[in-house]
């Protein structure tokens, strides 16, 4: 077994991404002692979807924030768009059923091959 070094890495993932090519390292936590300040960083980039109630809503985001524990910034992309997909889908599904983005119905039918 070989050993490598984990960091949490802060990602970006744009609504319109089409694969882990398309996500965004924004930053990592060295180690332990910096992870607070990744974490704080983290929230303060979601704070804009969180409703009336203080509670994270996927329709109100604008790009999907993650945090990724893993080895290099190609696993992380990876791990971030795979936990972003659904999140992604959903927040399109409900633009096109809001009549409030026109790309998103794009988006869905061409990246994702979703009909709305």
């Amino acid at each position: 077994m070989q050993y490598t070094q984990n960091y949490f890495y802060l990602c970006k993932t744009p609504l319109s991404a089409e694969g882990p090519e398309h996500v965004e390292i924004i930053t990592r936590a060295e180690d332990s002692e910096d992870f607070p300040r990744v974490f704080k960083e983290y929230e303060e980039l979601r704070s804009h979807a969180f409703n009336d109630d203080d509670i994270y809503s996927v329709v109100r985001a604008d790009d999907i924030y993650d945090l990724v524990r893993t080895g290099t910034e190609k696993q992380a992309k990876e791990l971030a768009y795979d936990k972003a997909e659904q999140e992604i889908i959903t927040n399109l599904q409900h633009r096109v059923m809001q009549g409030k983005d026109p790309n998103a119905k794009a988006i869905l039918k061409e990246v994702y091959d979703i009909e709305e």
